[in-house]
This record gives structure tokens, sequence and C-alpha cells, in this order.
């Protein structure tokens, strides 16, 4: 489907994946959204002294919050099908390498769970936890930030004649990982302070109100 002459170009949000040492891009690493999803949901919980705590601590902050965002996604086969010849994995498969590559965010790789089986098979007493990947959310250049997936749904909506999905809505949970989460002088915390500058830098732009416009003259 061709866009309209002249038409802005509208970037695409997604998810890019690193590796966990090198903190280089994965192949394959970057998943585009079909279509922006038209709503994002974020949820900010406050890390603050607990209650009962001394009351001179009351207005102390523990820490950046924790942030949750949770979106759905559209994917849909329709725009590649009326070109078949350009899309051949499309017209064999649907839509399932783009829900496989979602969907192998959240699985560690088969080969990580043959080797830790090998080892257990070798008297291994202890193995580490599978490392996954970095994951970056994109929105925008102005909105990176490192998450960790916590839900994932996919509502698979059509199918052709062989059972591959069509059309389907994905829904995504994450939790931003902050300093708290990951070690501040390597790529994931440098990523998780550019979020929050970029945040610091907005919230300067804002032209604040007066109390006039609150009704009040001055606090009592």
């Amino acid at each position: 489907m061709s866009a309209f002459p002249g038409s802005p170009r509208i970037l695409k949000a997604g998810i890019v994946l690193l590796d966990p040492d090198s903190f280089a891009v994965l192949p394959n690493g970057v998943i585009l959204m079909q279509y922006n999803p038209d709503t994002l949901t974020r949820t900010l919980k406050i890390k603050g002294i607990e209650e009962g705590a001394d009351r001179s601590e009351a207005l102390r902050l523990t820490g950046p919050p924790t942030e949750s965002i949770k979106l759905e996604a559209e994917i849909d086969a329709t725009d590649q099908l009326e070109f078949p010849q350009q899309n051949p994995n499309t017209v064999q498969y649907g839509i399932a390498p783009q829900l496989a590559a979602l969907e192998t965010m959240v699985y560690p790789s088969s080969a990580t769970l043959q080797n830790n089986y090998a080892l257990s098979q070798q008297g291994t007493l202890e193995i580490m936890p599978m490392l996954a990947p970095l994951s970056l959310f994109v929105w925008s250049a102005a909105r990176i930030v490192p998450v960790r997936l916590t839900d994932f749904s996919v509502t698979e909506e059509a199918f052709d004649p062989a059972l591959n999905p069509l059309r389907a809505k994905v829904g995504l949970s994450m939790n931003v990982l902050t300093i708290d989460d990951l070690f501040f002088s390597d790529k994931g915390g440098a990523l998780y302070m550019a979020y929050l500058r970029q945040k610091e830098t907005l919230a300067q732009l804002y032209q604040g109100g007066s109390l006039g416009a609150l009704g009040l003259r001055g606090l009592p």
C-alpha cells in the first residue's frame, strides 16, 4: 500500500535486542511494530520512605519510580499479501515469523537449554540462570528505555487455509529497568540516565501557572 505523496514519514516504534555482554545489536534484533499502537499506558509507582518512618523523612525518595508500560500492537498480513512475489514468507507462513520474533524475547534459546542439560548430565552442581538479551523499547529517538518484558499475550484473529495466522493483536507489558536494576556505568545504565535527562529537559519547557489561576493571592 503506497503512502500519499508528500505525506510525512511516520517513524516506527519497536524493540531493539542487545547482547547482554557486548551491548551490540543482535542479528535480526530490531523488531518493528507494523502499526504504531494508538495508546500507550504508563504507570509510575513511587519509591519513598515507608509509612511509619520518621516524619522528617516524608519527602525523601529512595530511588527512581518503578515505571511500567503497557501497549497493544496489531499485526496484519493484508498489505504484504497484496504483493505475494515480494513477500513469499508471508504467503507461506502468514504473520507467524513476526509473532515468533516477538515471542523469542521471552524464551531462552534452544542451544542454551541444550547446553544446560548437558552440564546437568555431567554432574555440574550449579548452573547459572540463563541471561536474556537487554531489551530496549524505542518510541522515537527521544524515548529509548531499557525494559524487562513482564507479560505477553497474543490474540490471533484470522487464518489462511493452512491455519497460519494472518491477523493478530499483541499485548505487551514491560517494566523500565532503572539504575537500581542495571550497572550505572554500563550501556544499560547510560540509556536509562539519558531517558531521565530527556524528561528533565522537557519539564523545563513547561511554562508553569500562577497562584492567581488557583484563586490564591498567596499561601496561608
